[in-house]
C-alpha cells in the first residue's frame, strides 16, 4: 500500500508528507500505521479527480518554497525538510524528507532545507536551460524564517551557527554568485508548509489550491478562454 501511494507522490504532492512519513515505518509496521494508510486510501477516493493545472500562456520564471518543521520526530529528534518549485501557475517538483543530522536550533533547520532546495533549484536551472527556457537572473526562493535569510548573507560565525557543518555554506556561496536570492515571505504564504507537518483543514486547502491543484468540476466552471 505505501509503495503504491509513494508512485502516486509523482503527480499529488499533497500526499508527499503522509506517504513520507509513513514510509519510514517500513521496518516494522503496527496497525497503527495501518490504519493511517487506509485513511490516506480514503482520502485519494474523495479527491480522484484532483491534479495538477498548468495555465497556458503563463510561461513564468522558476519559483520555490521553501521550509522545514523542527525536530519533528521523537524518536530521533530530526527535522523534515520541504520544498516546491512553481512554474506556469502549478507545482512542477516537490519533496519532503527528513534531515540527515539533528539541528540545534530552528534556524538551522530552515538552512538545511533552503540548502536542499537551492541545490534542486541550481539543477532544475540547468534542465530548463537545455530545453530553451534558460532563466538569467536570480532564481527567488521564499523562505518564512528572517534568520536563514541573514544567515546565508552574513559571514560572521556566532552562536547559532558555529556547528553547521562546512557543506551546508554552500548556500552563501550561491547567494554572493547571484544565483540564488532568498526572500521572507510569511507562514501563511509558505507553500512547502504542507511537505513539513500536518496541517488544519483550512490551511491545508489553502495550500494544495496554491501548489495548482485543482478538480475536474472546478475546469469545468471555468469560463473558455
Amino acid at each position: 500500500m505505501v509503495g503504491s501511494l509513494m508512485y502516486l507522490t509523482a503527480s499529488r504532492p499533497d500526499l508527499m508528507f503522509v506517504v513520507c512519513l509513513l514510509s519510514r515505518f517500513m521496518a516494522s509496521p503496527t496497525q497503527l500505521h495501518l490504519a493511517v494508510a487506509k485513511r490516506v486510501l480514503r482520502y485519494l477516493k474523495g479527491t480522484l479527480e484532483c491534479g495538477i493545472w498548468y495555465k497556458r500562456g503563463t510561461m513564468s520564471d522558476l519559483v520555490a518554497y521553501t521550509d522545514s518543521d523542527y525536530a519533528g520526530d521523537r524518536d530521533d529528534s530530526k527535522s523534515t525538510s520541504g520544498y516546491a518549485f512553481m512554474m506556469s501557475g502549478g507545482a512542477v517538483a516537490w519533496s519532503s524528507r527528513k534531515q540527515p543530522i539533528v539541528t540545534l536550533s530552528t534556524t538551522e533547520a530552515e538552512y538545511v532545507a533552503a540548502v536542499a532546495c537551492a541545490c534542486q533549484a541550481i539543477w532544475m536551472r540547468r534542465i530548463l536551460k537545455e530545453i530553451g527556457h534558460e532563466q538569467t537572473e536570480e532564481m527567488v526562493v521564499f523562505c518564512d524564517n528572517t534568520s536563514t535569510i541573514k544567515l546565508s548573507k552574513n559571514a560572521v560565525m556566532h552562536g547559532r551557527s558555529k556547528h553547521i557543518r562546512v557543506r551546508y555554506h554552500f548556500l552563501r556561496d550561491l547567494t554572493k554568485q547571484g544565483i540564488i536570492k532568498l526572500i521572507h515571505c510569511n507562514t501563511e504564504e509558505q507553500l512547502a508548509d504542507m511537505m513539513t507537518k500536518p496541517l488544519k483543514l483550512m490551511s491545508f486547502q489553502k495550500a494544495r489550491a496554491a501548489l495548482g491543484m485543482v478538480s475536474l468540476s472546478e475546469l469545468n466552471l471555468l469560463p473558455e478562454s
